[in-house]
């Protein structure tokens, strides 16, 4: 042990001056938050689709153009791909060791999930607000 006696740091990441970067705790947490939110609206989602079985495109737009079923699809499809991009940010670090891949690989992931998260947003609000 060194001077301190408390420091756990390896050797050569105390000469390099690296240690956690103490983010790891927020992204864990993050991704169980998205999950669980994900999952109840998902819920919420499969029975809506559930009862519309036979449903014309009418009855649909109804559904959606509803308030809360909107807010149910908006809360769903920002948590969807909230949660999706927590996940494709973990393999990235994980298993892409070349440093320009791995942020050209994180930084397609975050346009990817941002726009397709914009577009369904956009969807419900034009359905919902009848524009």
């Amino acid at each position: 042990m060194n001077a301190r006696g408390k420091d756990m740091q390896a050797p050569l990441k105390r000469a390099r001056g690296l240690g956690a970067a103490k983010d790891g705790t927020g992204h864990f947490i993050w991704q169980r938050v998205t999950a669980i939110a994900t999952g109840l609206a998902g819920l919420w989602l499969l029975g809506m689709l559930l009862t519309l079985r036979s449903a014309d495109y009418m009855v649909v737009h109804a559904l959606v153009a509803d308030p809360v079923n909107a807010a149910v699809l908006v809360a769903f499809l920002l948590g969807m791909f909230w949660h999706a991009r927590l996940g494709l940010q973990v393999i990235v670090e994980d298993y892409v060791h070349a440093p320009l891949t791995a942020t050209l690989a994180q930084l397609a992931i975050l346009f990817v999930c941002a726009l397709a998260a914009i577009a369904g947003v956009l969807a419900v609000l034009r359905i919902a607000l009848g524009s």
